[in-house]
């Protein structure tokens, strides 16, 4: 259940902000994890717009969930450098392994599979990060060592 009190609270530090919906939307989503849909309307009612203009910032950019996200984060580089040095492929594997999609959660809720386009560490690609550490030059076996040892 969505605590729409400290909803209406984060809404309340922001909405007098020139501009301070994108503020607003990166406090919720510190707060919840993600964007809930609960919020949305309190969002709109606080910066007296419409539903459909905090849902179309949120859609936007794609660092706001609207999902709450997996206990682990897996972001894989999906640029032309990564791609280059076989980032489609590692892409691939770390699906099979996950059994996930990008964009998806486990279930469990144990991971999260994420695209990115540019971590900037292109001289060393392929990119993976998992839970915001940042892994260099990952290979398939790489990855599963990552996973299966808990180094991540």
């Amino acid at each position: 259940m969505v605590d729409l009190e400290k909803a209406k609270i984060v809404v309340s530090r922001f909405k007098d902000i020139e501009g301070g919906l994108l503020e607003c939307l990166h406090a919720i989503q510190h707060s919840f994890g993600y964007i809930p849909k609960e919020t949305l309307d309190i969002m709109a009612d606080g910066f007296n717009i419409s539903r459909a203009e905090v849902h179309g910032v949120v859609s936007y950019y794609h660092d706001f969930k609207t999902k709450q996200s997996g206990r682990k984060t897996v972001r894989v580089c999906q640029a032309e450098a990564c791609q280059a040095m076989g980032s489609r492929t590692l892409t691939d594997h770390i699906k099979k392994k996950l059994k996930l999609d990008l964009g998806e959660t486990d279930e469990k809720g144990d991971y999260s599979l994420e695209a990115v386009y540019c971590f900037g560490n292109c001289s060393l690609s392929p990119n993976v990060e998992v839970d915001g550490k940042l892994h260099a030059r990952v290979s398939s076996d790489d990855f599963d060592t990552l996973i299966s040892t808990g180094a991540e």
